[in-house]
């Protein structure tokens, strides 16, 4: 059936779009799609223990397909839409022709292009949420946890510091591509989860080996790669601001990486593979809130205080302060994420360039958008100040927002479902949740265990081919 003329235009390029910037945004949503599936799809699926490969991964996979299900449904209009509260947009559907070939709310490009930029950053904040679930929650409880919680926490947040109608937008928070929105929230959300979810069975907390640390690490390398597109892409446009946002990012995970992979050498005596990715993580992770509104001085600087401050507190706090030490974070997603997104924030509010600021901002505001150590330089150091204070008030919004949304939501889903897996599947893992495993060790992939899935007949005939097999 066709559409009604009026809801397709008349020009495929109109006066208002850009096609390299078009291009350009396409391009950086891909890559950031890229770092879910399949990089951490493949790096959940390699770091955890072999009978939790399966569903590890799983649980990435499913997320993003159902992320953009409730994003296109209603996710979007509640982060970028009309105006419901000052804090939340109202729930409406994102396909609807007319909308989606209009101009975006920002940039020379079409409100399709803009719904996919942003679909992927909600989804990979619900993937990162799962590295702090892994080999213990139900299936069946994640599979409700995921629009619920993009319904009633994601949507606040994006629409709060994103949506130039936000209240936190509108006050000068400066959170350049989701130092807040996306790795302050998933880190709160992922250890508040994991606190009602309960630890992973005693004898996967006391020794969860990798199961393929080579695969880790090109899970990992998806991931680096792909923050070109996660922090080049937020000034909606091929600027140059865009490219000092990809250089400062790499720089600072570099940076990050180095100082990690040092400190583990100074106290471990080891060059730790999975602490090297912990440290060019946390690098990511800091300069997102500041990619493309600091110097690059700053972003080394960044990189040296995002791979010591969380080591401290993975390494040595951790193993102090007693709520650390009860809450089983499988991936230190607290860490890597809550702790690193805030140093980010905090950071920002004391090197963000006023100039830069005003470039990315596309704004000649003089009452917004100064670093502290900036207003110092200028004489102007209550904007600095003011800075600094709108920065710690967007960590305190996140933090509040995210322990209460999460922990309403695990316990509505506890009483529905349970939220932890059974003892027998805690025990089995892969097999008991899917009757699928990671591994074939066997011919073309017989299971020669007793497992429940197996019928009599089937294990009769996997009996069959291994004696055979030995008789060989």
């Amino acid at each position: 059936m066709d559409l009604p003329d009026n809801q397709i235009p008349d020009d495929a390029s109109p006066p208002w779009l850009n096609k390299g910037d078009n291009a350009w945004q396409l391009t950086a949503a891909t890559l950031v799609g890229l770092q879910s599936v399949p990089g951490l799809v493949i790096l959940y699926g390699s770091i955890v223990k072999k009978k939790w490969a399966v569903n590890s991964a799983f649980m990435a996979f499913y997320a993003f397909a159902a992320v953009l299900f409730c994003w296109v449904g209603w996710g979007y209009q509640m982060s970028f839409g009309e105006t419901l509260l000052p804090f939340l947009g109202k729930p409406d559907v994102a396909l609807n022709q007319k909308f989606l070939l209009k101009q975006a709310f920002a940039g020379k490009f079409p409100n399709a292009t803009m719904v996919f930029f942003q679909f992927v950053f909600a989804g990979i904040t619900l993937i990162l949420i799962a590295g702090a679930l892994l080999g213990r929650m139900n299936f069946i409880a994640w599979m409700l946890f995921v629009p619920l919680w993009l319904t009633f926490s994601y949507t606040i947040g994006a629409f709060s510091m994103w949506c130039p109608r936000g209240w936190l937008f509108k006050l000068g928070i400066i959170d350049y591509s989701g130092g807040f929105v996306i790795h302050l929230s998933s880190g709160v959300a992922g250890f508040t989860a994991a606190y009602w979810v309960g630890p992973r069975a005693s004898r996967d907390r006391e020794r969860f080996p990798p199961n393929n640390i080579l695969l880790m690490l090109a899970g990992a390398g998806l991931l680096w790669m792909g923050w070109t597109g996660f922090n080049g892409g937020d000034p909606y446009v091929a600027s140059i601001d865009a490219s000092l946002a990809v250089l400062n990012t790499h720089v600072c995970a570099a940076m990050s990486l180095l100082t990690w992979l040092m400190l583990d050498i100074l106290f471990f005596e080891k060059p730790s593979v999975i602490g090297a990715t912990q440290g060019m993580i946390t690098g990511l992770v800091c300069i997102t809130p500041a990619a493309g509104v600091v110097q690059g001085w700053a972003a080394i600087v960044m990189g040296l205080l995002s791979g010591s401050v969380p080591w401290f507190t993975m390494m040595v706090l951790h193993k102090k302060i007693w709520l650390l030490k009860q809450v089983d974070d499988t991936m230190a997603v607290f860490h890597t994420h809550a702790v690193a997104g805030s140093l980010g924030g905090i950071l920002t509010g004391l090197f963000a360039e006023p100039k830069l600021c005003r470039l990315y901002y596309l704004v000649d505001d003089w009452q917004h958008f100064t670093g502290l150590f900036y207003g110092f330089h200028s004489g102007k150091i209550w904007l600095g100040s003011k800075q600094l204070l709108i920065q710690l008030l967007g960590i305190a919004f996140v933090i509040v927002l995210n322990v209460f949304t999460t922990s309403v939501i695990c316990l509505g889903i506890r009483m529905v479902v349970p939220l932890r897996l059974s003892e027998e599947d805690l025990n089995v893992g892969d097999d008991g949740i899917h009757g699928e495993e990671a591994y074939a060790l066997w011919g073309d992939g017989e299971k020669f265990e007793n497992s429940r899935y197996n019928s009599v007949h089937g294990f009769e005939e996997s009996s069959k081919i291994r004696s055979e097999v030995q008789t060989a």
